[in-house]
């Protein structure tokens, strides 16, 4: 009973920490791209 319960949680924690990752990555690279936009239309409307 034991060991099932442990095989789950750390199956569990194991997901959740990849997805957390993933999730991580997309939003810091999808933030990256805003803030270089952002960049490039403030050097445009300068000119």
């Amino acid at each position: 009973m034991l060991k099932t319960i442990l095989a789950i949680v750390i199956s569990v924690t194991f997901f959740g920490v990849l997805f957390f990752i993933i999730v991580r990555n997309l939003l810091k690279s999808k933030l990256d791209q805003l803030v270089k936009e952002e960049k490039e239309k403030k050097l445009n409307n300068l000119k």
